[in-house]
C-alpha cells in the first residue's frame, strides 16, 4: 500500500538531487500528492454509482415509464423541468437593478457598503487562510504545538455553511423556477473543491503573496478553457493583457530570493498545486456560464454546487476516518475552532457580497473592487507575516494589477460599443 506514494513521491526528490525535508514531510500520508490520490478516490466512490444510477435511469427511459413517489427526485436529479433558455451576453449575470429614483448619496453608500463588505470579507478569508495552513496551534515555551494539516476539512466547513446560507436565502427570497438536471452541478463542484484543496494545500509549500498573483494569472488558462469549453473567441486587448500579467508573475518569482532553508522540491510541489488551482477553477467558471444557459439565479447555483460539494467532502472525510480527528483537533484548540469558523462565515458572507455588488452596480465595478482586494491581501500579508518583496518583485506586481486594470477598461468599452451595435450583430464573448 506505501509503494504507489513512495515512487511517487521520489519522483521530484530524483529530479531535483535533494531530499524533503522532515520539517515539511513527517510522513508519506502527508505528501501531498498522497493525500490528493486518497481525496480522489474517496470522490470517486460516491461519483461512479452516481454516473451508473444516471446511465440506467436514462437508458430506461424513466422519464417516461417511471412511477411512484421517487418519481419526482429522480426526474429533477437526472433530467430536470425545463428547456433552456437563450443565452445571451453576460447571461449568468442576474439583471441589474437601474437606480430610476435612487439620490446620488444613496448609490454612493450603497458603493462603500459593497467595497467595504467585499473587502473586509476576502480580506479576513486571506489572513486565516495564511494562519491557519502555516501556523501551529497549542504552541508553548516547552511543546512547538502542532499544525492543522487536513485541507480538505477546511473545505467542507466552507461549503456546508455556503449550503446553508444559500439554502436559506433561496427559501425566504423568490427564485425562478429551478429546470437544470441536478447531477450537473457535480462537474463544477468536483472542480470546485479540487481548486480550493489546491489553494489551501499550496500555502504549505509558497508564499501567500505568490499565490495571490498566481490567481491574477488564471486569466490565461481562463481562456484556454473558454476555447475548449465554450468555443469562445477573444480581442487582441485581452491576449495583450493576458501576456502583461504573465510577464509581471514571472517578473515576481523570478526576484524571490531563494530560501536555502527550503528544497526545490517545495517549490516544485507549490508550483504543481498552483497549477492544479488554476485549472480546476477554470473549468468551474466555465461551466456554470454553461449550467447559467438553464434559468436560474446565482443564490441557486450557489446552493446547487454546495450540495454536492458538502456530499463529495463529508463522504471521502468519513472514509478516511478524518473527520473525527479534525473534530478532536477543534476540541483541542479552541482557536483553531474560532479561525476555521470565521473562516467559514467569511467565504459565505463574500459570495453573497458578489451577488449583492453585481447586482447593484455591474461586473466592471466588481472587478476593480476585487483587484483592490487582491493588492491590499499582499501588503496585509507582508505586513503581519513578514514576507519580503525585491524592487523588481514589487514592479512585476504593479505590471500585474496594471494589466488587470486595462481589462476593466477595455472590457467596458466593448461593452458601449456592443449597445451601438445593430440588432443582427453580436459582440465577440469575453471572459
Amino acid at each position: 500500500r506505501f509503494c504507489l506514494p513512495l515512487v511517487l513521491a521520489s519522483l521530484p526528490t530524483m529530479a531535483t538531487g535533494e531530499e524533503i525535508t522532515p520539517a515539511l514531510q513527517d510522513s508519506w500520508g502527508d505528501f501531498w500528492l498522497f493525500r490528493f490520490f486518497v481525496n480522489a478516490a474517496g470522490y470517486a466512490s460516491i461519483v461512479v454509482p452516481g454516473f451508473l444510477l444516471i446511465q440506467y435511469f436514462k437508458r430506461r427511459n424513466y422519464l417516461e415509464t417511471g412511477r411512484g413517489i421517487c418519481f419526482p427526485v429522480i426526474k429533477s436529479c437526472v433530467f430536470g423541468s425545463e428547456v433552456k433558455s437563450v443565452h445571451q451576453d453576460d447571461g449568468s449575470l442576474p439583471p441589474r437593478a437601474e437606480p430610476t429614483e435612487s439620490s446620488t448619496a444613496r448609490q454612493v453608500f450603497k458603493l462603500l457598503f459593497c467595497a467595504a463588505g467585499l473587502q473586509a470579507s476576502y480580506l479576513t478569508w486571506g489572513v486565516l487562510q495564511e494562519r491557519v495552513m502555516t501556523r501551529t496551534y497549542g504552541a508553548t515555551e516547552t511543546d512547538p504545538g502542532e499544525k492543522f494539516k487536513d485541507s480538505q476539512f477546511l473545505v467542507f466547513m466552507n461549503r456546508i455553511l455556503a449550503f446553508t446560507v444559500a439554502g436559506l436565502y433561496c427559501a425566504l427570497t423568490k427564485q425562478p423556477r429551478h429546470g437544470a438536471p441536478m447531477y450537473k452541478y457535480s462537474f463544477a463542484s468536483l472542480s470546485n473543491i479540487l481548486s480550493s484543496w489546491c489553494q489551501y494545500e499550496a500555502l504549505k509549500y509558497i508564499s501567500f503573496p505568490t499565490q495571490v498573483l498566481a490567481k491574477a494569472s488564471k486569466v490565461i488558462p481562463v481562456m484556454m478553457m473558454g476555447k475548449l469549453v465554450s468555443r469562445k473567441s477573444y480581442e487582441y486587448w485581452e491576449y495583450l493583457t493576458a501576456a502583461l500579467i504573465s510577464v509581471g508573475v514571472s517578473m515576481f518569482l523570478l526576484s524571490s530570493a531563494p530560501n536555502r532553508t527550503v528544497s526545490t522540491v517545495t517549490t516544485f510541489s507549490g508550483i504543481v498545486l498552483l497549477a492544479g488551482y488554476i485549472i480546476f477553477d477554470s473549468f468551474t467558471s466555465n461551466w456554470q456560464d454553461a449550467l447559467f444557459t438553464y434559468k436560474m439565479s446565482p443564490v441557486q447555483m450557489m446552493f446547487g454546487v454546495n450540495v454536492f460539494s458538502c456530499l463529495f467532502t463529508v463522504g471521502s472525510l468519513l472514509e478516511q476516518g478524518a473527520l473525527l480527528e479534525s473534530l478532536r483537533f477543534m476540541a483541542r484548540h479552541s482557536e483553531f475552532t474560532a479561525h476555521a469558523v470565521l473562516l467559514s462565515v467569511c467565504s459565505a458572507c463574500g459570495q453573497l457580497f458578489i451577488f449583492y455588488t453585481i447586482n447593484q452596480f455591474g461586473a466592471a465595478v466588481f472587478t476593480i473592487i476585487m483587484t483592490l482586494r487582491q493588492a491590499f491581501a499582499i501588503l496585509l500579508s507582508c505586513l503581519i507575516y513578514g514576507h519580503t518583496v525585491t524592487v523588481v518583485g514589487g514592479l512585476g506586481i504593479a505590471v500585474v494589477f496594471m494589466a488587470l486594470f486595462l481589462r476593466v477598461y477595455a472590457r467596458s468599452r466593448m461593452k458601449k460599443r456592443s449597445k451601438k451595435l445593430p440588432p443582427g450583430e453580436t459582440p465577440v464573448q469575453k471572459v
